[in-house]
């Protein structure tokens, strides 16, 4: 029962995130521009039987030359199919079985439209029409001759790169039949094409990631339980502050005191100014412009060492530096 629980709960979270996925793929990722583009085509072509003569799996390839008006396309293609078979036939004289192959080869002008230009994945339709040549073996065939041929299309294209399409469709492809007694000449088809588009912007690299934040210079002076007097370790660290003041250049400096929180609230307070104004004078005898220092007195705010009421924490008894 857990496990289930687990298991449905990771599927709800998971539908946003596929969601999401999902939707960017379908949305326009970027700028795309009309051009000319070539590509290749191949797949399975099913030839349908008709009466009693049934076709084998077949095969069909070629290429294609358009124009990408961004939206809809025009083409012109040409292609290859092939298929064998065997059967029984109904001849005018009776039945007889028969063994055969028809090839084709056909010329066609395709109009297409896509959806969502521009998008990582763009389903498409189309329709075509134009011209077969038809060799066939299968005995009483007389669509072996060049036939008016037509076909509708349904695709989806993958855009690699704005310039790149990888596509797979399905295809109804048919021609006309001058009363033929072995077949009617209809196709299906399943295709994968790959196409290149001339004229397309390179794929911009991506931005560098920003550097990391640089925090400012800070120096940190500690004092005796309730006092504001510095120290000989403090000055040091207050003559350090004002070396790195003057490196920086333009600058100023925020000097903030705190205490512990032994002692009234009210005390402490006037105890953690009394020590910001001490390290100020520190700083202004060793150089730097009282006018770019600002002190502030949080009393017992700002702990950096979380104790209770009343506690002697020698941490929390500080002067915080901040450079800027």
């Amino acid at each position: 029962m857990l496990k289930k629980s687990l298991l449905a709960a990771a599927v709800v979270l998971a539908m946003p995130a596929a969601a999401s996925a999902q939707s960017s793929w379908f949305s326009p990722s970027g700028p795309t521009y009309p051009g000319f583009y070539i590509g290749a085509q191949g797949g399975l072509n099913w030839l349908l039987n008709n009466q009693s003569y049934i076709m084998d799996t077949g095969w069909a390839a070629g290429g294609k030359i358009g124009y990408d008006f961004v939206g809809p396309r025009v083409e012109v293609e040409g292609m290859y199919h092939s298929n064998t078979g065997s059967g029984v036939v109904a001849f005018p004289q009776g039945f007889a079985r028969v063994n055969g192959r028809v090839d084709q080869v056909s010329v066609m002008a395709n109009l297409l439209y896509d959806f969502i230009p521009g998008a990582v994945v763009t389903p498409y339709i189309g329709a075509g029409a134009g011209i077969a040549f038809v060799d066939s073996t299968i005995q009483g065939c007389n669509l072996c001759s060049t036939q008016f041929a037509y076909q509708g299309i349904l695709g989806i294209g993958y855009n690699a790169t704005p310039a790149m399409r990888i596509s797979l469709e399905g295809r109804y492809y048919g021609t006309t039949n001058n009363g033929g007694l072995a077949y009617q000449n209809n196709n299906i088809m399943a295709l994968l094409s790959l196409s290149y588009k001339f004229g397309q912007p390179e794929m911009a690299a991506p931005p560098p990631p920003p550097p990391p934040a640089v925090a400012p210079p800070s120096f940190m002076v500690f004092f005796d339980w309730d006092r504001s007097n510095l120290s000989q370790q403090a000055l040091n660290t207050i003559k350090q502050a004002a070396d790195a003041f003057r490196q920086k250049g333009s600058a100023r400096i925020t000097a903030t005191g705190h205490t512990d929180t032994s002692g009234p609230e009210s005390y402490n307070m006037a105890l953690s100014l009394r020590r910001a104004n001490a390290v100020k004078d520190a700083l202004v005898r060793e150089g730097v412009p009282a006018q770019a220092i600002s002190v502030v007195g949080r009393g017992e705010q700002g702990l950096l060492v979380q104790t209770g009421d009343g506690v002697r924490e020698p941490q929390n008894r500080r002067v915080e530096i901040v450079i800027q």
